[in-house]
């Protein structure tokens, strides 16, 4: 049978960064103390704690965050990104002209030699 991932409660959660923070333990201590497979967990939860509260520990944290950069909040961001996207889109049918015009000019010359 392959590796099985722990699943914790986030009320377990919490309980093992206050313990850690109330007795000043290591990763590893808290970890070994409350049967935590991988001090990286402690490690993580610690870190959503300071930054986000327990509050934090709540929210289901596993897989890849959603990329909030493909999505624009507000009127304005919409449209500058559309004005982003027409001024690459002019650029690449400006250097696409020139291409083509460079390549005509090159079957000329060859067809008055």
């Amino acid at each position: 049978m392959g590796w099985k991932q722990e699943v914790h409660e986030p009320g377990f959660k919490i309980e093992v960064v206050e313990t850690k923070k109330a007795l000043g333990l290591s990763l590893r201590e808290t970890a070994k103390r409350f049967e935590v497979r991988s001090t990286g967990s402690v490690f993580k939860w610690e870190r959503i704690y300071d930054e986000q509260g327990p509050e934090g520990l709540m929210v289901e944290n596993r897989g890849r965050p959603p990329n909030a950069s493909k999505l624009p909040t507000t009127e304005e961001e919409t449209l500058e990104q559309e004005v982003m996207r027409l001024r690459m889109e002019n650029d690449y049918l400006k250097k696409l002209n020139a291409l083509v015009r460079e390549k005509e000019k090159q079957a000329r010359k060859k067809k008055w030699q």
